[in-house]
């Protein structure tokens, strides 16, 4: 059996355009996810007329109980047209799913239909979960499926057991905590895959970290705009920025990015975390108070809104062409900008929004997902 597997773990994205952020090949549970599924408001995910592209993330950082590590779970085989079965793949882990496979060489009736074979939590209402997932990329029909009741299973060691260190490339490793670095010599970022993981195998991931190691020369400020994991602030970091920034919607990514940053030794001397409104980049007050009690990094409210010499926004094309303005704000003239979590075919939408806002654009691509980077124009925003 032929399988293409997409390894994404998730950060939920609501119809206010929050950050959202996967990574690496196969639609894999997280630890947590799989014990307690953050459920999305029940909305569309993202208009209909946009697809789904989605790049690196974090999920839950609840601590599972030990009923919880050896739990039944609800195996779901779906039906679904082929042309959509990646971003209906996704959507599936936006409204419910632990993990998802595509079936390339399945038993589906006819040519134009492929299965994806699907793991839910126990307790998860997969007919709502489906019908969410099918409403957010615009199927008119609700595929059909057949859902089985699976045994009890070691979710935290069959997900160790999928995680090796990911060579981005020479001289840059992504190494779970638990796993040796294969090269010490290397640049190696470790991260915990049971908080938020991006293996660096997914393209958009991968074409950050690219682009990072382009840009960084040493000393610049950097903010990462939707940080999730935090991996793309800890990556500028090690490649010599001075200050790195991250910013997101979710309490759980700050904790996770911390979480992150403690395991490569990088302090909040370096590296500041901030949690922002979902409707607005600037952190309200109760948030602050929030993000203040779950993580010892600090969180500014701003008083004065501050520039970087990078920025890098790893996000999705709907809130990247919702949030140019705001995303382009946060650099000072001539910072370099990189927009990334779309597929090639998108880059059209995105170089009309973003070609007022910035000089110099460019795009880089790997498979069918692509990054813009440009320069921010000296005069205007």
């Amino acid at each position: 059996m032929a399988l293409r597997h997409f390894f994404k773990h998730l950060t939920i994205l609501t119809s206010s355009y929050g950050f959202c952020t996967l990574s690496s090949r196969f639609i894999h549970p997280s630890l947590t996810t799989l014990f307690n599924n953050i459920n999305p408001k029940a909305q569309p995910l993202i208009p209909a007329k946009f697809s789904l592209p989605l790049s690196h993330c974090y999920t839950s950082l609840s601590h599972p109980s030990t009923s919880t590590l050896l739990s039944p779970y609800l195996s779901v085989r779906i039906r679904c047209p082929k042309d959509i079965a990646d971003v209906f793949s996704e959507a599936l882990m936006c409204f419910g799913a632990s993990s998802t496979t595509v079936d390339e060489d399945d038993n589906c009736d006819t040519s134009n239909e492929i299965c994806i074979e699907s793991i839910f939590p126990e307790s998860e209402d997969v007919d709502v979960c489906i019908s969410l997932a099918a409403d957010s990329v615009g199927l008119k029909m609700i595929p059909s499926y057949e859902v089985k009741t699976g045994e009890h299973y070691d979710w935290i060691k069959k997900t160790q057991e999928s995680f090796d260190p990911v060579e981005v490339t020479e001289g840059l490793w992504i190494v779970p905590v638990w796993k040796t670095p294969p090269d010490v010599k290397a640049t190696n970022i470790i991260l915990n895959p049971g908080l938020a993981f991006g293996t660096g195998e997914h393209p958009t991931t991968r074409l950050c970290l690219l682009l990072l190691q382009r840009l960084i020369i040493g000393g610049e400020r950097f903010l990462d705009y939707g940080t999730g994991s935090g991996i793309l602030a800890i990556a500028a970091l090690k490649f010599g920025a001075s200050f790195s920034v991250g910013i997101d919607i979710d309490p759980l990514a700050i904790t996770s990015a911390r979480h992150n940053a403690a395991l490569n030794d990088i302090g909040p001397e370096n590296f500041q975390l901030r949690l922002v409104s979902s409707n607005t980049s600037s952190p309200s007050a109760d948030e602050h108070k929030d993000i203040q009690e779950q993580t010892s990094f600090e969180a500014v409210a701003e008083s004065e809104h501050e520039t970087y010499d990078v920025i890098v926004a790893n996000i999705l094309l709907n809130p990247l062409l919702e949030l140019a303005d705001d995303i382009v704000s946060y650099a000072r003239p001539g910072a370099a900008i990189g927009l990334s979590g779309i597929l090639s075919e998108q880059v059209p939408c995105i170089i009309d929004r973003y070609s007022p806002l910035l000089d110099n654009i460019s795009v880089s691509e790997i498979d069918d997902w692509a990054c813009l980077s440009g320069k921010k124009k000296l005069s205007g925003n």
